[in-house]
């Protein structure tokens, strides 16, 4: 029995290894050779269980994924409102790319050297955010809370539009609160522009 949790840790080990490396050093300055002596196993352990460095930075694409599918499930209560529930979630995910140390190099990295590779696992992080928010989005047609032809292109909108209050908007001017973001996104996604409150 003990052999068989042996290369479960070790593939845990190399995991954990892995993303510490790529937070700290960015994917392209990470090696195989780097992980090896941060997880403390030969190079040829890790080849046991990921084939090349791009395979084990997909996996820790995946974890991060799901990670931040934890976060966002975690705030939701299905007896508050949709747009009550939804700024929840909005506002989890953004803690999480804003304080968690991988994602935050990844995003430097594609900013500094436009990496394909972190350009990609970026790009499935995003797709994964918005099919959550699309779940969401048919909860809440479901519930005749919102109206939507095409649930993925709203999620998609509702995910733009909170990152460019939150994030693209401090870049030029005075920060928004939580509070306000919360409001403007709400009035605009609930009454639309002619009927803002």
């Amino acid at each position: 029995m003990e052999t068989e949790r042996k290369p479960f840790d070790r593939k845990k080990q190399i995991i954990e290894a892995a993303a510490k490396s790529f937070a700290m050093f960015g994917y392209k300055a990470t090696t195989m050779e780097l992980i090896s002596k941060l997880a403390g196993v030969g190079k040829g352990t890790i080849y046991t269980f990921f084939a090349t460095k791009e395979d084990l930075f997909s996996e820790i694409i995946r974890n991060l994924t799901v990670e931040m599918r934890e976060v966002a499930r975690a705030v939701i209560d299905r007896d508050k409102p949709f747009f009550e529930n939804l700024n929840n979630v909005l506002h989890g995910i953004l803690q999480f790319r804003e304080q968690h140390e991988l994602f935050m190099k990844l995003n430097q990295e594609l900013r500094d050297i436009g990496t394909p590779m972190v350009q990609e696992g970026l790009i499935l992080i995003e797709r994964a955010v918005v099919g959550f928010i699309e779940q969401e989005v048919r909860h809440g047609i479901e519930q005749g809370e919102i109206k939507s032809d095409d649930p993925e292109l709203t999620a998609y909108l509702i995910l733009r539009t909170y990152l460019a209050l939150a994030v693209e908007w401090n870049r030029t001017r005075e920060p928004l609160s939580k509070e306000q973001i919360s409001r403007y996104f709400t009035g605009l996604f609930k009454f639309g522009l002619k009927e803002l409150p």
